[in-house]
C-alpha cells in the first residue's frame, strides 16, 4: 500500500509556483491534479497505439481496444459491478445523469408521477430531472437540509411516496462535504418501486462505492475528480435496466447492421457509446483507479476528515466566519467572511499562491437555502497536508486586514 504522506513528489504540476510561492491546491472539489502515471499512461498511447477502437483488424487498434476495455474491467471491479456489461463510458457524470433522464426517464415518466431530489445537488442532477418533470408533467420533491448540514430524513416516506418513480440523489455533497446515508433512501424508493440514481462524482474520490451492497440502480462519477483525466465518465446501470433503455445517442459503433431504413443496435455497454470516444483518456484513466486503491479508501476517508478537522479548528478563530456543513464532512469546508465577497477571498488568496473556489459551486438551490449567494470553498485531496491549511490561515487574516474586518491575534505557524 502507498503511504498518503509525501505523494507530491507523484504530481508534476506542484512543482511550480504561483505568485512566487509553492502552488497550494484547495480546489479538488471542482477537478483534481494528474499523477506521472496517468500522464505518461495517456502519452503512452498516442506514442504506440493511437488508433481507432473496436472495429480495426489492425495489431494497433486491437492495442487499443484491449487498452480500453481492460479500464472498463477495472471500474467494474472498483465499484464492484456484476458484469462489465454495465459500465458505460461517457464524457463526463453530466452526461451519464443526462443519459438516464432521456433513457429511462422518457420511457417511463408519465404525468402525475414525482422525481425525488435533494437539496444538496449539484446542479447535474438537478436540471436534467427538472426538464424531464417539464417535458412530462411530472412533479419535482426536494428532501430538505436539517440545522446540522445533513439531508432531514424524517418524513422520508412523505419525499419518496407511492407517486416516485426515481430518486436521485448526491452521494456527497460538493458544497457542504455531506456524506448522505443512502441506505435508508434506496430502501424506502425500492419499497416504493422507484429507481435510485447515485451521483457519485464527490463521493467516489473519496469514499469508494459498492453498487452490488448499496444495491443502488445508476450511478454516474468521473474520471477528473478522481486524479484521471478530463472527459470521461462512467454510468453504472443495473443489467436489467439497460437492456430495455433505448439508446441516448445515435450513430457509429452504436449499432449491429444498418440498413437504408432501419438498424439495430449493439449489445451492451456499446449501444450507449456512439462515435469515436475519449480513448486516450479511458486508457489512462486506469492508473488513476491503481493510485488510489494503492492508498486505499480508509486511509483516504482518514485522511480528509484529519485535514477538515485541522481547516475547521484554525478558521474558527476567525471572529465573524461562518463555517457550512457538519462537523465531520468529508474533504471540504465552505465558509464566508462578514462584508467580504467570497470571490475577493479567493483573489487574496491567489496571491498567496493558494487555490480555492468561490460562488455557488453549480448549487444554487443549496447555497439560497444557506441564506447566501455564494460561499468560498476549500476542498481537499490525498496530496494536501496542514501546512497548506495553515498558509490559508495566514492569508485569510490578510483578507481581514485589507477589508479592515474585527482584528484577531495573529498566529505563526510552522510547516508541518
Amino acid at each position: 500500500m502507498k503511504s498518503i504522506k509525501n505523494l507530491k513528489k507523484d504530481f508534476p504540476i506542484f512543482r511550480q509556483q504561483v505568485r512566487g510561492r509553492p502552488l497550494a491546491y484547495l480546489d479538488n472539489a471542482s477537478t483534481t491534479q494528474k499523477p506521472r502515471s496517468v500522464i505518461d499512461a495517456e502519452t503512452d498511447y498516442y506514442l504506440t497505439m493511437n488508433a481507432n477502437i473496436h472495429r480495426g483488424i489492425h495489431e494497433l487498434s486491437e492495442k487499443a481496444t484491449e487498452a480500453f476495455e481492460n479500464t472498463r474491467e477495472r471500474v467494474a471491479r472498483f465499484i464492484h459491478a456484476r458484469e462489465t456489461s454495465e459500465i458505460v463510458f461517457t464524457r463526463n457524470a453530466t452526461e451519464a445523469i443526462n443519459l438516464v433522464a432521456y433513457t429511462w426517464g422518457e420511457k417511463n415518466i408519465r404525468q402525475g408521477d414525482e422525481i425525488t431530489v435533494s437539496v444538496l445537488e449539484h446542479h447535474s442532477n438537478l436540471v436534467p430531472w427538472q426538464e424531464l418533470c417539464r417535458r412530462k408533467g411530472a412533479v419535482l420533491r426536494i428532501i430538505p437540509l436539517a440545522k446540522d448540514g445533513q439531508l432531514d430524513l424524517h418524513q422520508l416516506d412523505s419525499f419518496i411516496s407511492k407517486k416516485c418513480k426515481i430518486v436521485a440523489v448526491t452521494q456527497m455533497s460538493n458544497v457542504l462535504g455531506t456524506v448522505v446515508p443512502l441506505d435508508p433512501i434506496i430502501q424506502q424508493a425500492h419499497k416504493v418501486g422507484a429507481v435510485v440514481v447515485v451521483d457519485g462524482a464527490q463521493g467516489v474520490p473519496h469514499l469508494g462505492i459498492d453498487v452490488k451492497n448499496l444495491d443502488c440502480d445508476f450511478l454516474a462519477f468521473s474520471a477528473h475528480k478522481m486524479l484521471g483525466p478530463t472527459g470521461v465518465g462512467v454510468l453504472y446501470g443495473k443489467k436489467e435496466l439497460l437492456t430495455v433503455m433505448p439508446p441516448f445517442l445515435f450513430g457509429g459503433d452504436m449499432v449491429k447492421e444498418v440498413e437504408t431504413f432501419s438498424a439495430k443496435w449493439n449489445d451492451l455497454p456499446w449501444k450507449f457509446e456512439a462515435g469515436t470516444p475519449n480513448i486516450s483518456g479511458v486508457v489512462s484513466f486506469a492508473k488513476a483507479l491503481e493510485y488510489l486503491e494503492n492508498i486505499g479508501f480508509d486511509a483516504i476517508a482518514q485522511h480528509d476528515h484529519e485535514l477538515v478537522r485541522h481547516a475547521r479548528q484554525m478558521l474558527s478563530t476567525l471572529p465573524g466566519i461562518e463555517l457550512y456543513g457538519p462537523a465531520d464532512s468529508s474533504g471540504i469546508l465552505s465558509f464566508n467572511i462578514p462584508t467580504v465577497h467570497p470571490h475577493d477571498v479567493a483573489s487574496i488568496l491567489n496571491e498567496e499562491g493558494i487555490a480555492i473556489r468561490a460562488g455557488h459551486h453549480c448549487a444554487q438551490p443549496l447555497t439560497e437555502s444557506l441564506g447566501v449567494n455564494a460561499t468560498a470553498r476549500m476542498s481537499f485531496y490525498i496530496y494536501n497536508e496542514e501546512s497548506e491549511i495553515n498558509r490559508a490561515y495566514e492569508a485569510l487574516l490578510k483578507v481581514y486586514d485589507i477589508f479592515k474586518v474585527k482584528q484577531v491575534n495573529k498566529h505563526s505557524f510552522a510547516a508541518s
